[in-house]
């Protein structure tokens, strides 16, 4: 089978190689996936740089998020057992762990409904308890995590605010359905969402970035508001100050989805019977922005560590597909 491997870190598309290897075989408790469709997700690049927190032994096949096809016909999402990642015509996965890919879904935006919404899910309800009614503002709106955000917040009831880079990802974010748009590279992200909402500030924000962006988070956060750290796709990792959360009154909260997986998997079982109710009411829809063939993933993983993309980058390998 045609196979992405990794032989030595660095940037993804220098060391992310297609090369014809053998098929994998299942070990204790996996099965053995058709990847019908492989979303890029930025923790692909940080595999690719040695950078990310679960680092698999060299060479590896990245893609951490998959629609496939099990040996009986089923249509599954999985999160594939590195090395063996889903940037390949077949991919390993936990049994125990298989969700139903929903019918309202196609199979690259079933890809792309994993980790982002999840995370997303996790995020809003699990850990910041959004209300309907409060104002929810997401930075990188326009992007992957922050995409599944905004539609997840929408759904919710909440007002919600996407801080974006650009005039096309402000246009993204506006047909996402964010209340109000912030372009930060060309407004004052503080003094546009502080008048946008009337100087109180958001009750909860989403923060996959970090860096200038917490900072900014904590200059705008409600009294009583959460910031929900997700991430630092923005290369600078923060060290908040704790006296002002305390002054101000607000609460910082971590959220690594991926714990959930063996700390309450029964929790991820619910969460994605949600994600399945909300995309078969038309809720939710994931924003595949581009479709790849298997050749592209290099060059795919590149961009979206560039942070180059709007919403999902799926992946359809060759081999008989049609995501």
């Amino acid at each position: 089978m045609q196979a992405w491997q990794v032989h030595e870190n660095g940037e993804p598309r220098e060391v992310m190689r297609l090369a014809e290897v053998e098929t994998p075989t299942p070990g204790e408790g996996q099965v053995l996936l058709r990847v019908r469709a492989a979303n890029v997700n930025f923790p692909d690049a940080l595999l690719c740089r040695g950078q990310y927190q679960i680092r698999p032994p060299l060479p590896f096949t990245p893609g951490v998020e998959i629609c496939g096809e099990t040996e009986d016909g089923r249509r599954v999402i999985a999160n594939p057992a590195l090395p063996h990642g889903g940037f390949a015509e077949y991919a390993l996965a936990d049994a125990r762990a298989l969700l139903p890919a929903p019918e309202a879904l196609d199979d690259a935006e079933a890809a792309a409904l994993h980790i982002g919404y999840q995370t997303g899910w996790f995020g809003l309800h699990r850990r910041a308890h959004l209300e309907a009614g409060e104002t929810l503002l997401v930075h990188a709106a326009a992007g992957g995590v922050g995409s599944a955000a905004v539609q997840l917040g929408k759904a919710a009831g909440a007002r919600v605010i996407g801080v974006v880079g650009g005039a096309e990802k402000a246009a993204v974010a506006r047909e996402l359905g964010c209340d109000v748009v912030v372009d930060r590279r060309t407004e004052d992200v503080v003094a546009a969402v502080k008048e946008a909402t009337g100087g109180k500030g958001a009750d909860v924000i989403y923060d996959p970035v970090g860096g200038e962006a917490y900072a900014q988070s904590a200059k705008l956060v409600a009294f009583e508001g959460r910031i929900v750290v997700v991430g630092f796709a923005g290369g600078s990792i923060p060290s908040p100050a704790l006296n002002h959360a305390l002054v101000k009154n607000y609460a910082i909260l971590g959220l690594h989805w991926g714990l959930y997986n063996t700390k309450n998997p029964k929790l991820v079982l619910r969460c994605h019977e949600e994600l399945t109710e909300l995309a078969a009411r038309g809720a939710i829809k994931p924003l595949v922005s581009e479709r790849v063939p298997l050749a592209g993933a290099a060059d795919a993983v590149q961009r979206v560590a560039d942070g180059l993309t709007t919403g999902r980058i799926a992946v359809l390998p060759q081999n008989g597909a049609t995501a």
